[in-house]
């Protein structure tokens, strides 16, 4: 396939700058760029199946979600409106709503009615140009529902062209009535063991948080992860300092997510480690927060940030990519170019993926084309989708 007379926003400088490329062609070989090159010194010659004509279209990597718990059970509408009547996030929580409640509706859906719902969400952030997913567990917290919510998370890459990649994040919350370290020992790890024995897990996650768990306590979980050979992120700073950042660090944290309690010293432990700070613009949205992530401390540094909807039924019911980068400019004081490269370039990288997120040779063809005129566009406009066609394994689709 060759896909001509497009601007390519290459996001192949490291996060920096859009890499644009005016005036150019892209040449597909199979599932991945062949090459890409200006349009006047395209060899007429060149023999294709299938020809896009992008009309001065901008051309990006497909989107990357990196942050998403699309797959659940029933949704918390009426928590919405208790937190509009004043009440806080934790305070809901500790009435036995927040994630708990969403464990009970998960727990009680059947399977295909939870892929049914979760393709529908998926569709949306397919139709604004996303080419891969992440998707959590953690509205099980029992081992029979974790491993439903993984073995759905899988079947949405089968029924839909898009990647998905799953995190077992069994360390999510306590449940009610039960021990953290005796929920730990006797049900998240042997969860996280069930579900790799499966084949069901690419991450594993959790949430060190007041109203979740302990460094102490997640580090037990990422030890598992080690054993079995599995990257790890974290859930951390969102709504405290736990001291949980340096704890991902130490285990060399594909991410640490939310981070808007982290400090400078929590941004040179990512820098060391590696890790990707995921800024989560929906849910500082949602739950009216006010503490911002250091995102100066990221940039001087070297962390590299990236951006993603937090899709979940509480604190981010927001399904829409485009509007996150919209949300990571107004409110955290990302550039439109560091919007991009935290849903294409630094979004593979907190997934830990080296071929897609970048248009270069090489590079799996997962792309999108976009009507605007400008890069920017994307991050500066509210509620308007411009995506023209995604290229999924190198073929339109949407």
């Amino acid at each position: 396939m060759l896909i001509r007379n497009v601007t390519v926003a290459t996001m192949g400088e490291g996060g920096t700058g859009y890499g644009l490329r005016p005036d150019c062609a892209v040449l597909i070989e199979g599932d991945r760029i062949a090459q890409v090159t200006p349009e006047a010194k395209l060899a007429p010659t060149t023999g294709t199946d299938g020809e896009i004509n992008g009309e001065g279209r901008l051309l990006t990597p497909g989107l990357i979600d990196c942050h998403t718990h699309i797959v659940h059970g029933g949704n918390r509408a009426r928590e919405f409106e208790m937190r509009l009547e004043g009440a806080s996030y934790e305070e809901v929580a500790r009435a036995g709503g927040g994630i708990v409640s969403t464990v009970t509706a998960t727990r009680d859906t059947p399977e295909t009615t939870l892929l049914a719902q979760a393709l529908t969400r998926a569709d949306a952030l397919i139709a604004e140009g996303a080419t891969t997913i992440e998707v959590k567990s953690g509205y099980g917290l029992d081992i029979d529902t974790e491993l439903k919510m993984l073995r759905v998370a899988r079947a949405i890459g089968q029924e839909r062209p898009v990647r998905v990649l799953t995190s077992f994040l069994g360390a999510h919350a306590v449940p009610k009535g039960v021990e953290a370290d005796a929920y730990i020992d006797d049900v998240c790890i042997p969860a996280l063991k069930a579900a790799h024995a499966e084949g069901l897990v690419d991450a594993v996650d959790g949430f060190c948080e007041g109203i979740a768990f302990t460094p102490a306590q997640i580090g037990r979980v990422f030890e598992a992860a080690q054993a079995l050979g599995l990257p790890v992120k974290l859930h951390s700073d969102q709504l405290s300092n736990l001291g949980g950042t340096p704890l991902a660090a130490q285990y060399g944290a594909l991410s640490v997510d939310h981070v808007e309690y982290s400090s400078e010293g929590d941004a040179r432990a990512m820098a060391q480690a590696g890790s990707v700070a995921v800024l989560l613009p929906g849910a500082f949205y949602t739950l009216h927060e006010t503490q911002k992530p250091p995102v100066a401390a990221f940039r001087q540094h070297g962390v590299p940030m990236a951006v993603a909807t937090d899709w979940n039924p509480g604190s981010s019911p927001m399904g829409s990519i485009l509007l996150a980068m919209n949300m990571a400019c107004t409110f955290f004081g990302l550039t439109p170019a560091e919007a991009l490269a935290g849903t294409t370039c630094h979004a593979a990288r907190a997934l830990g993926l080296q071929d897609t997120g970048v248009i270069a040779p090489g590079m799996r063809a997962d792309l999108a084309l976009w009507d605007v005129e400008a890069p920017a566009e994307l991050s500066y406009r509210i509620g308007v989708n411009p995506l023209h066609t995604r290229i999924f394994g190198g073929q339109p689709c949407q």
